[in-house]
């Protein structure tokens, strides 16, 4: 038998099942494919068994020429059983050792072929095989069927995760581009995968107070994300009780510092805009935002570390005016350190002259000149991409 031709067949059946609403159906509708599809397996049907809380393991379909009465509940230390729940695989004869006669032949089996399958192991396979089949054939096999069926779970599993986890990182991104006397504000973030380690947000401090953030978490993917939910979070109960920006973001470095999760470092820029143009801000770690003004360029760097290393890190609080005409740029390191073909960054250099030369652009058109320029210039999925454009006007 070609092992590695039959692992591509049982692959391309199981990935050609589309995704069902839960796992039950999805492990059901596999061991079903599988029944129909791989005679060459000597396999000509089978049993679908599902854990119950008691401990029990109940038979509840059938496929194929299977026999037994649907509802038989079966111990999990019944000698094939827990043979199967051991080894994730098991082959006995109706002779062999803790094998009941009488309950296979309910079952007509005449041999116990089964995998066990889900992380928990909640549902247990049971096939019938030719009594002629090769024990040695048949625990490879099973082996692979186990294999591939536990990655088709996970997979499924994992994109619902993402897909949950991209539902609530949307949720928290600014909804609509706030509206707010002598100034032009818009943003946007692309995800180099399902969910980001960017964040922006904008943030109502008062009537004539607008708070304006942008964080990158290490990385990128659904750790990352994790980590700028806290941020969001811990940002706006900073705001909420009137934290002046220092204490905010000690607050904030705290959190990160005793978070689990593998990605524990997150650079972020917060200021907050008065009406008069007056931006009170503190860069930890964050790419320093750019504001250009008249023919130069001043960088917004006053701050400290980047969040989450140390537990005792501090913070100071820089000053700038935004008046008519400047523009503020906040941008994360997907920007600037997007790469082409020959491995050049883009920089810091580049953004600014393009910055400067579309100027007169309104703050969306010039956000989407940028991330357009970036696309044509950088790899696709080579990181997080995240712009927040500021005109005085």
């Amino acid at each position: 038998m070609d092992y590695k031709q039959l692992l591509a067949k049982i692959q391309r059946a199981i990935e050609s099942i589309e995704t069902l609403p839960d796992e039950r159906m999805t492990v059901s509708h596999l061991a079903r494919t599988i029944s129909t599809n791989f005679k060459e397996l000597g396999i000509s049907g089978g049993r679908l068994y599902e854990c119950r809380d008691s401990g029990v393991y109940e038979l509840v379909e059938r496929f194929g020429s299977s026999q037994g009465v649907l509802g038989i509940q079966v111990p999990r230390d019944y000698r094939p059983m827990s043979m199967t729940l051991e080894n994730g695989i098991v082959v006995m004869n109706v002779g062999d050792a803790g094998v009941d006669p009488v309950l296979e032949e309910q079952l007509g089996v005449q041999r116990f072929a089964a995998i066990a399958v889900g992380d928990n192991e909640d549902y247990i396979v049971s096939f019938n095989v030719a009594p002629e089949s090769s024990r040695e054939d048949l625990l490879f096999s099973l082996n692979l069927l186990r294999y591939s069926i536990n990655q088709r779970l996970r997979a499924e599993r994992y994109q619902s995760v993402l897909s949950e986890a991209q539902r609530i990182q949307q949720s928290i991104l600014p909804q609509r581009t706030p509206v707010y006397e002598g100034f032009e504000i818009y943003g946007k973030s692309i995800p180099a995968e399902i969910v980001s380690g960017d964040f922006y947000d904008y943030i109502p401090v008062s009537d004539s107070i607008l708070g304006l953030a942008i964080a990158d978490g290490t990385g990128h993917g659904l750790p990352a994300a994790l980590v700028v939910r806290d941020i969001y979070m811990g940002l706006r109960m900073g705001v909420d009780r009137d934290f002046k920006i220092v204490r905010t973001m000690q607050k904030l470095n705290s959190i990160i510092h005793r978070s689990r999760m593998t990605t524990k470092f997150v650079s972020l820029f917060y200021g907050e805009l008065e009406l008069g143009g007056t931006l009170i801000y503190t860069n930890a770690g964050h790419n320093p935002p750019f504001l250009l003004k008249g023919n130069r360029f001043e960088l917004l760097q006053a701050g400290g570390m980047v969040l989450g290393p140390t537990p005792d890190a501090t913070y100071r609080r820089g000053y700038v005016q935004v008046e008519k005409g400047d523009v503020l740029c906040l941008y994360t390191d997907g920007i600037v350190e997007a790469h082409d073909a020959q491995e050049t960054e883009f920089g810091l250099e580049r953004l600014q002259k393009l910055v400067k030369t579309n100027r007169e652009a309104s703050a969306s058109e010039l956000t989407n000149i940028i991330m357009k320029r970036i696309a044509q210039w950088g790899r696709e999925g080579e990181d997080d991409r995240t712009l927040v454009i500021v005109k005085g006007v």
